[in-house]
């Protein structure tokens, strides 16, 4: 007889290779050095992961607190510690931090019709 699986299983296994996918973002520093950082797919198990980590749902705080968490190397480590969420807050010009942030939520922002609105 055939067992019937449980639809959460099916669900989960169906989206198996989207969720072992990465996306690679190039951080390109002024000196021309180049530095990959990898991305998995985030969850929503990350977002209230890093929610709670920084005690609000202030959207900057929280951004910042879930590229430190989920960020990986190539060889898939940890690219920053939880603590680097403020150093990077502190010592990055925004607009730096904007865009990792943006590739990380998967957003696609056009400035210039952000300008009109």
């Amino acid at each position: 007889y055939m067992t019937t699986k449980r639809t959460i299983d099916i669900i989960t296994e169906g989206f198996s290779d989207v969720m072992s996918a990465r996306r690679k973002y190039v951080l390109e520093l002024p000196s021309g050095q180049k530095i990959d950082i990898y991305f998995p797919p985030l969850t929503r198990f990350d977002r209230q992961k890093a929610q709670t980590a920084v005690g609000t749902d202030d959207a900057l705080m929280v951004s910042t607190q879930l590229l430190c968490q989920i960020a990986q190397k190539e060889d898939g480590s940890k690219m920053f510690a939880l603590a680097d969420a403020i150093d990077l807050q502190r010592m990055l010009p925004e607009k730096v931090l904007n865009d990792i942030e943006l590739f990380l939520f998967e957003l696609k922002i056009d400035v210039e019709t952000a300008k009109n609105d």
